[in-house]
Parts: structure tokens; sequence; C-alpha cells
């Protein structure tokens, strides 16, 4: 069996949950594979992502590790299976490895949780607004690099419009929807999306006003994706060096309950809209 050369984020994943579970059972390299009947470099390369496993065989560890969580079990066998490469993977030679890692994440997800302070969220933003982001980027970036981001972000964004939309929940605050991307008339049009989109019945946008003052989690920009189990959810944070995925059971928790703290101090869906539309009407003239 080949070794991978770059592995994607979800192989990643499953490696990493498997050498989770051998480390939950108090169990060395050589004893897994000592019960799977396997040479230390097999489970090595396994948890590191390098190989690829079996059904048969993914089984086998869970039971050696004591694993009865069916529905864990199953939802990893489901990543081991997947053959096919995402659209994204055309990118790999153009773009940094994080967000190929998101695009990958979204197409999986079970529902996202976005919370932004002074920006849109990708998934929801037009491509005049998304062009003046890129061009504003802290490393500057060429016109062609800036047209590749484009393209790429919205082509994230069919999961939001397939036949089985993926929920998205959207937590923006005043700053970001009052940021005047490319002037007033792309700003309008941004807006106005906006309010499309939370139309959608699978999508969900809040405001947080200014008037809201101080709340949890000012500042930040959050990404929560749910996995198809709780174990395998994701947080993903933007870092002006990059894309950062965290998975640590104590990082999910804080997360979900700093979104659910922020969704407190957000208007609710009615108001939201209102006050979209408040703003867009502003720049009109």
């Amino acid at each position: 069996m080949p070794l991978r050369s770059s592995p994607t984020a979800r192989q990643a994943r499953l490696g990493a949950e498997l050498r989770k579970l051998r480390e939950q059972a108090g169990l060395s390299v050589t004893e897994a594979s000592r019960r799977l009947g396997v040479g230390q470099t097999q489970i090595s390369n396994i948890e590191a992502s390098r190989f690829g496993v079996s059904a048969d065989r993914l089984r086998a560890l869970a039971h050696n590790y004591s694993c009865t969580d069916d529905a864990f079990i199953d939802a990893l066998i489901a990543i081991a299976g997947e053959r096919k490469r995402g659209w994204w993977e055309e990118y790999r030679e153009l773009l940094p490895a994080g967000l190929l890692a998101l695009a990958e994440l979204e197409h999986h997800a079970a529902r996202l949780r976005i919370a932004h302070t002074s920006h849109i969220p990708g998934l929801l933003q037009t491509a005049d607004h998304a062009r003046e982001v890129f061009r504003h980027a802290v490393t500057p970036l060429t016109p062609p690099e800036v047209e590749h981001r484009v393209s790429f972000r919205i082509k994230r964004q069919v999961v939001l419009y397939r036949h089985d939309p993926l929920p998205c929940d959207a937590i923006i605050h005043e700053a970001a929807l009052r940021m005047k991307f490319g002037g007033p008339q792309v700003t309008r049009a941004q807006l106005e999306h906006l309010l499309e989109m939370g139309e959608r019945e699978h999508v969900t946008i809040l405001v947080i006003p200014f008037d809201a003052g101080a709340y949890p989690g000012s500042g930040q920009s959050v990404c929560y994706v749910d996995g198809p189990v709780p174990q395998l959810d994701t947080v993903q944070l933007d870092q002006s060096h990059g894309t950062v995925l965290l998975d640590d059971e104590a990082q999910l928790s804080k997360y979900r309950n700093l979104l659910t703290r922020m969704e407190s101090a957000a208007l609710d869906e009615e108001q939201s809209r209102d006050f979209i539309r408040g703003i867009a009407k502003s720049l009109r003239g």
C-alpha cells in the first residue's frame, strides 16, 4: 500500500481519532499492533494518515480499544471509505491547505454555527464583496491570486444551495455590516444578499448591534462545524497566519458555550432583518 503524500483534513482527523481511542484504552502502539496482528509501523502509519484503513480493520481496532459507540464507529468508517476527492482538490496547488480543509469540512458538515465581528461570513459573501476583502489581505495577493480565492469562496457556497442544504446559523456584528468594502453600491448589494439568504429556511442570520455593548467573544471570528456525531465536531478559526482547526473536547465545549452566549446578545431573526434593511436603505441615494 503506497504512502499518502498529502492526506486530506478528514483523513487526518480519522487517524487522530484512532490514536485518541488507543490512548484512551491505555494501549501502546506495540500492544495495539500485537492485538491486531500487524506490525507497529502499520498502526503508526494509520494514525498518521499515511495509510488508509478498511472497514473491517477499523471495526477490529474499535473492538480492541473497547469502543462501543456504533454511531461514532460508523462515522469513522464513512470517512475511511471515501475514495473520491472533492472539487476543492483542483485548487491544491493554488491555495493554502487550510482553505481546502475548510471546504472539505463544510461539504461533510451536519450544521454550521458562525460568528463574525468585522467581516461578513464567507459563505454569505457576494463575489464583489469577496474580491474587495481579498484585495486588502494582510499578505498582498496578485490579481490572479485574488480571482482564485474569489472563485473558491463562491464554489464553497454550493453547500447552501444543494438539494440537502447545510443548516447555517450566522451571528454578524453591526461593524461587519457597516464596513464599506467596494463602496456603497457593493455594500448595499451585499446587505441585500444577506436579506435574501436569511429568507431561506436553513439559514439563520442574527445581528449584534453596537448598542448591545460588550458581549462574550467580541473581536473573534468562529466557525463551529457539527460533524455526523459530536465526537467529530470541529472549530475553525481565521488567523492572520492562516486557518486553525480545533477538535479537543474542552475547546469544542468552550466554543459551543461562547456561540450560545453570543446568540443571546444578538437581535432575533426578524429584528436582525429589519436592522440590515435599515443599513441598506441608508446607502441608497
